[in-house]
């Protein structure tokens, strides 16, 4: 190499930018993670809705509540 001493601010940028990339990869990380949360959050929601409405059915043929008027 040459008798030139290392720039300090270029050392100091490129640390940055590793660190910065290894903060992208796990933002993606993160994003995956949370996208598969929201589905099974969703899937989850579309359960409680359908035995909601079992519930109603199952009331209604016990005559637990009026029959709704057709």
């Amino acid at each position: 190499m040459s008798g030139e001493p290392e720039n300090l601010v270029l050392t100091y940028l490129r640390r940055i930018d590793t660190k910065v990339d290894g903060l992208r990869a796990d933002m993606v990380e993160v994003k995956q993670r949370i996208g598969f949360l929201e589905e099974q959050c969703a899937s989850i929601s579309r359960r409680v809705d359908r035995i909601a409405g079992d519930v109603e059915r199952i009331k209604t043929r016990l005559d637990l509540v009026d029959a709704p008027i057709n």
